[in-house]
């Protein structure tokens, strides 16, 4: 009888999928960005200083400044992939994920695309805007709250989730129309920035996960 119930709970254990369910999915095949302790793995433009670990999260806050990732995991350069954070912001305060990106030593990234993360800064482009391209007027979150900021690309297609709540939904057409100085904000392949925006601005990233995508 033992042995009977035994076998049963070894295969109940077995049949149970014990992955937490997160925006995107499961967390089954989600790799960290950040060791929650130090900048390996990141490399910060403009001003160094404006980008710190604090409390097991980047912090942006200061002069502008991006802080590219720079680290082993796909060699810093996604394609098709899901991207998730858990962010807070302060009052006032500005911020951006950029991807498809890459590194440049100086001023706001040219190459792919941002999402804005901004829940009460002057600017009227609120979290989850696929900046300048699907611009979002309501804010879903509040500052001073932890909230999660999803991106998943796969092809032409965007989608970007603020606690599990579609905000865009973008297909980038064969031949997109961009202002000058904004042609690289395209579908290509590239690595992932946090954007410290101004001193008035303070932004905190952790959790941060990527899932490559075929």
């Amino acid at each position: 009888m033992r042995s009977i119930l035994y076998l049963f709970v070894v295969v109940m254990l077995l049949g149970c999928d014990t992955t937490k369910n997160m925006p995107g999915g499961s967390d089954k095949g989600w790799i960290s960005l950040f060791d929650g302790q130090s900048l390996t793995g990141w490399i910060i433009s403009d001003d160094p200083a404006s980008v710190r670990v604090e409390d097991g999260s980047i912090v942006t806050n200061g002069n502008r400044a991006h802080a590219f990732y720079n680290g082993p995991v796909q060699d810093h350069n996604f394609k098709n992939f899901e991207f998730k954070a858990e962010v807070m912001t302060f009052p006032g305060s500005n911020s951006g994920i950029y991807f498809h990106t890459k590194y440049q030593a100086e001023g706001w990234p040219a190459k792919g695309y941002e999402v804005q993360v901004n829940n009460s800064q002057s600017d009227w482009r609120r979290t989850g805007s696929l900046y300048s391209i699907v611009d979002v007027k309501e804010t879903y979150v509040n500052d001073n709250e932890w909230y999660t900021e999803y991106i998943k690309v796969q092809g032409k297609r965007v989608i970007v989730k603020i606690n599990d709540i579609v905000v865009v939904d973008y297909t980038e057409p064969e031949m997109p129309l961009r202002e000058q100085g904004s042609e690289e904000r395209l579908i290509s392949s590239g690595t992932f920035a946090l954007q410290a925006h101004d001193p008035g601005s303070k932004v905190k990233y952790r959790n941060i996960m990527v899932r490559p995508l075929p």
